[in-house]
């Protein structure tokens, strides 16, 4: 399958809402004329306090994507000792991670005003109990972004649970060698970034970043940078054309 007429996809999503998105991610991306997908979390200061760059970054052609109203993960799990009782996803109703999620999608609709946009799990957790809260919002959004790696073909696709790899402490030469095995077999890639200069305990370099973004630019003409709406929505029309 070709993608928009090249040969592979890449997403560019970032995660968190942090103010180096705003103050030097968005530059960047604005001066190569790249668009990318920003998960924020609606009740953050760098939102709520940052509203008009955000929206001035819809406007570009960005995507504001829904990570929630406050970020819950499920503290039950390993590892989870930054899981606050408050924001503890194991301890939701599916009633409430539904409601706020909705709330959020308010919040980022009056941002910009867009009627679809794509969801990301807050760390990459898809269950509250034994329940896939995200089958009662599909309708709610176009896709939703996990965080399991994996090449695959359109029709492969698990739009509830869309593949990303997550990058820290990655090189450029490494993020474009994950490009290079996504064009070969003919699929997409979704990079899911967090700090970028820091910002965040996963974090990349911001000149690894550049250099990135510089070898997108000298392959534009066999790669498409895109949204994760707009790469879904791609998905979801070729699928359908072929069952026709």
């Amino acid at each position: 399958m070709n993608w928009n007429d090249k040969k592979c996809a890449v997403v560019l999503t970032y995660d968190d809402a942090l103010n180096i998105h705003l103050d030097k991610v968005i530059p960047i991306l604005n001066s190569f004329n790249f668009k990318a997908t920003f998960y924020l979390i609606t009740s953050s200061p760098v939102v709520t306090g940052r509203i008009a760059e955000w929206r001035t970054a819809s406007k570009q052609g960005h995507e504001l994507g829904n990570h929630t109203l406050y970020h819950p993960c499920d503290g039950s799990l390993p590892g989870r000792d930054f899981v606050t009782k408050e924001n503890d996803l194991s301890r939701y109703s599916i009633a409430r991670a539904v409601k706020e999620i909705r709330t959020a999608n308010e919040f980022l609709k009056d941002i910009d005003g867009k009627e679809e946009r794509t969801f990301a799990y807050p760390c990459g957790d898809l269950k509250i109990g034994d329940t896939l809260y995200y089958d009662f919002l599909k309708r709610d959004f176009v896709a939703a972004r996990g965080v399991e790696q994996g090449f695959l073909q359109a029709k492969s696709v698990n739009l509830a649970n869309v593949n990303s790899f997550v990058e820290n402490g990655t090189t450029a030469a490494q993020m474009i060698t994950q490009i290079e095995e996504a064009e070969k077999v003919g699929s997409f890639i979704v990079f899911l970034f967090h700090g970028v200069g820091g910002e965040h305990p996963l974090n990349i370099d911001l000149e690894e970043h550049r250099k990135l973004l510089q070898y997108l630019k000298e392959r534009e003409k066999d790669i498409w940078v895109t949204t994760m709406v707009d790469l879904t929505k791609y998905i979801k029309k070729k699928c359908e054309t072929k069952r026709i």
